[in-house]
Parts: C-alpha cells; structure tokens; sequence
C-alpha cells in the first residue's frame, strides 16, 4: 500500500520521463474513444486542458469540435468546488493559479450535467476505476454530485491492477476505463 502523495510524486517523476509514449498513446486511446457509445451518444463532453504529461486533451477537443459536440472546461472554484464552462477558444482561457488554462467564469453558463465527463488523474485501478487525481478533490467532489457518465483515458504508465493507495469514502469511481488493451 502507498500513500497517494508518494504515488503522485512518483508517478509525476514518471510521467514526465514518459511524455513522448504518453502522447502517442493518447491517439491510440482517443481512437478507441470514438469508438464508444458514451462518446457517440455525447451531445456535450467536458475534459481539461491537459499539462505536458498527460493524456493530449487538444486532439480530444478538436475531434469533439468536428463531431458538432459541446464541448466544457473546469474553472476551479473558491472551497475546492469546480465549474464546467463551455470552451470556446483557447485565447479565451486564463490560466489559473494551478497554471492551468480555464475559461472565464459566467454563472449563466454553467454545465452541471455534460452527457460525458473525461476524467484526469496520475493513476487509475483496473480492478476496481478508483484513481488517485492531482490532489486538491475537484473531480471527485463534482462526481459526487454528476449523474451522467465518465470515462477515463489510462496510458500504460497510468494504468495499475489493483488500487496500491488507500482508497477512502469520498473517492468516486469512474464508469469505464479505456486502457490499450
């Protein structure tokens, strides 16, 4: 068993060594995507904008775009809370205190229920679609609240047989992992 700050840091360590396999991954994976009911029933998908070692969310973005889906973006929220916020451009986006790129936020548009959110993290559990995130308890404070479904995208590096970390009561499972096998 390893704690999830040890995990994450190793798995930070990790990821960045394996940027380039990560990248051509992500296309296998974002193929394998299109190809499931939960992507090609979706009218609206929310997903980030990925940092360099993550899973490439621009191709996801733009593949949605083409698909004439709607398409949202995370805005963090004062007390841990996050927002998804229709993506329109990405010189419409600020980066955040986390250094990553979100959309202004507009009250009147927020989406509490996208028909698809695709869900980030450092590590996911085949087992059982626990994960362990980047730490701060967005995701999982919004799954707790989101009705619709979730997929995640898992890189061999990511992907894990067993939860190896705690997994506590407030950590939220996701519906399908979309792995390379």
């Amino acid at each position: 068993m390893i704690d999830k700050k040890d995990l994450r840091k190793l798995q930070t360590k990790a990821l960045s060594k394996g940027r380039a396999k990560t990248t051509e991954e992500g296309n296998v994976l974002l193929e394998k995507l299109a190809q499931e009911p939960e992507w090609q029933n979706a009218q609206s998908i929310a997903t980030t904008v990925s940092n360099l070692f993550e899973v490439p969310t621009k191709p996801i973005i733009e593949r949605a775009l083409s698909e004439g889906k709607q398409v949202y973006l995370p805005k963090t929220m004062p007390h841990r809370q996050m927002a998804f916020l229709p993506f329109s451009s990405y010189d419409d986006l600020v980066v955040s205190a986390y250094g990553i790129p979100e959309p202004v936020y507009q009250a009147d548009l927020v989406e509490r229920q996208p028909d698809l959110v695709l869900v980030p993290g450092v590590a996911f559990s085949t087992s059982d679609r626990y994960r362990v995130g980047f730490g701060g308890g967005y995701y999982d404070r919004f799954l707790a609240q989101y009705q619709g479904k979730t997929v995640a995208l898992v890189p061999s590096i990511m992907e894990f047989a067993d939860s190896d970390w705690p997994v506590e009561e407030f950590d939220m499972q996701i519906d399908k992992l979309i792995t390379l096998d």
